[in-house]
């Protein structure tokens, strides 16, 4: 196993089997440079290959989770450009997203303010998000000259909201709150403020690295692979995912921990003492 990843654009920290990534330019919102949306690809991409990682947490530092692309460092520097550079910057900030999504782990969202542009489509891609009070989304492209369908939101954005709120989000570019993303689904849970939705995504987080690891991740890949498949080919899939999670480990100690009446210790979750804490 290679080491632990040490960015340089980012804070990283791994506690109990979750690791946490924490966007760290407070004094820009968290925006995002070139240097950052490749290395943030580059971790995202890397951390299947870490067994002690069992849950991710991203966030932000200070007011904000992620105000999408710097003006000055970004934006500036792509005016007037030729096609091929701007499809490759798009193309690089698309690497993202992909890595994201295909990362097996669990990766939540704690969104402790603004998350607009790709901010919010980095939530987005995200399995779980939850939202402080105080946050605000926007797929603010139309805003700046540019269609809503960016970094895969188009795709995302449907399969969390439906098709005529995302219609509308990425239509109009507003900025919501976050009591209509809890109303339209996006979010999955409203905390009192940052301090607090970080907690419980650690919580949470906590939670995921206590449990079944490869079936969290076969849960994963099935939620992905199944978008395309008509029903009987999806319960045939499921059929085929579910036979491998019973040769598993980790349904012997499940059924051994029932009759034992004692919790599970599924494969190379933490310690039971030090998987029940909800901060990090």
């Amino acid at each position: 196993m290679s080491e632990l990843p040490a960015p340089r654009w980012f804070g990283f920290a791994l506690d109990r089997g979750v690791a946490t990534i924490t966007l760290d330019r407070p004094d820009r919102l968290n925006a995002l440079t070139f240097e950052i949306y490749a290395e943030l690809a580059v971790v995202f991409e890397d951390l299947d290959r870490h067994d002690a990682i069992r849950a991710v947490v991203i966030t932000g530092a200070g007011r904000g989770f992620c105000s999408g692309g710097d003006q000055d460092d970004i934006i500036h520097h792509l005016l007037g450009k030729g096609t091929a550079e701007l499809l490759a910057f798009t193309r690089a900030t698309g690497r993202l997203i992909a890595a994201i999504r295909r990362c097996r782990r669990p990766v939540i969202a704690a969104v402790n303010g603004v998350a607009v542009g790709a901010g919010a489509v980095i939530a987005a891609a995200c399995d779980l998000r939850i939202a402080a009070a105080g946050a605000r989304f926007g797929f603010i492209f139309p805003k700046v000259g540019l269609c809503g369908a960016d970094m895969g939101a188009s795709y995302l954005l449907p399969r969390l909201v439906g098709l005529a709120h995302a219609s509308e989000l990425l239509l109009f570019g507003d900025v919501f709150d976050a009591e209509r993303a809890l109303a339209i689904g996006f979010v999955n849970r409203v905390a009192p403020d940052a301090e607090a939705a970080r907690a419980l995504a650690q919580e949470w987080a906590a939670r995921l690295a206590a449990g079944p690891a490869f079936a969290h991740a076969m849960t994963k890949q099935m939620l992905e692979s199944e978008v395309g498949m008509n029903v009987g080919e999806a319960i045939e899939a499921e059929a085929q995912a579910q036979a491998l999670c019973m040769q598993h480990g980790d349904f012997a100690e499940a059924h051994a921990a029932f009759k034992a009446k004692r919790p599970p210790r599924f494969v190379g979750a933490p310690e039971p003492e030090a998987a029940s804490g909800g901060g990090a």
